[in-house]
């Protein structure tokens, strides 16, 4: 049997694209954020998206989420129209979201935030939390998925408590709860000091091989690390889009993302 997420065409196993984009465009007033904006994102890869800021890099990615619609232009998920779906029901059919800024419960421990997840993924309302706080069918996993992403130890400190890199490998783990077949990642190094960046770094080369992500992100260190292909945006507009290295050498990307003709480090 071809493997999820593949097809056989000629005798050859071929990756076909989880996530695809058609002629999205996108205007508030008279400012044009997303302009006939077609991507593909394979699965099993890491696809970043990159730009300089006011290029439609949020905007795009609230539009795959649901958090905005588009004004024309299809996006097809796992084969599936999901152009006017809302989050809710993107994230019933695999896509899961992280934000920029992050967004946990922090007055809770870190394994209650994971085990809310798991709740939700299972239409569960919260208000019957606490007779299940204690249910292994909901702790085990969400220590499973815990240890998963470096927070083993950390599972019944308070989140608001979590140092910031803490915090933003809970909201990944959360994520993982809703068990994704794509993860939209917005900025998850943001905020973050070199070696807490190092940190969701490795953890994400991890799980590549689970999971396949779009990737906002301004550190072009992790992005150079991570990307298998990189679509970069200026003014809602794909300029360029490649593997890193095509990116690295592209005088187009160098003098609109740069503003010069420096090379991309």
């Amino acid at each position: 049997m071809v493997e999820e997420g593949y097809r056989a065409f000629s005798g050859k196993v071929m990756i076909k694209p989880l996530l695809k984009t058609q002629n999205i465009c996108k205007a508030f007033g008279g400012i044009i954020a997303s302009d006939n904006l077609s991507l593909e994102v394979m699965t099993g890869q890491i696809h970043a998206i990159i730009g300089p800021n006011g290029a439609g890099k949020t905007t795009l990615i609230n539009i795959l989420s649901g958090q905005l619609l588009p004004d024309s232009g299809e996006i097809m998920f796992n084969d599936k129209i999901i152009t006017r779906l809302r989050p809710s029901k993107r994230a019933n059919l695999g896509l899961a979201r992280s934000f920029q800024i992050t967004s946990i419960f922090p007055d809770f421990s870190t394994l209650d935030n994971v085990v809310f997840s798991i709740l939700a993924r299972s239409a569960h309302n919260f208000r019957f939390w606490r007779p299940t706080n204690n249910d292994d069918r909901l702790r085990i996993p969400a220590l499973e998925i815990l240890d998963r992403i470096g927070l083993g130890a950390r599972a019944e400190v308070i989140a608001g408590n979590l140092a910031h890199g803490e915090k933003r490998q809970l909201e990944i783990a959360m994520a993982l709860a809703t068990q994704p077949k794509m993860l939209l990642l917005d900025e998850p190094m943001a905020g973050m000091g070199a070696e807490e960046s190092q940190t969701m770094i490795s953890l994400l080369n991890e799980l590549k091989s689970d999971y396949t992500m779009l990737l906002i992100e301004h550190d072009m260190d992790a992005v150079f690390a991570l990307a298998d292909q990189i679509t970069v945006l200026v003014y809602g507009r794909d300029i360029a889009s490649g593997v890193p290295s095509d990116i690295r050498a592209n005088e187009e990307v160098r003098a609109a993302y740069l503003g010069h003709h420096e090379e991309i480090t």
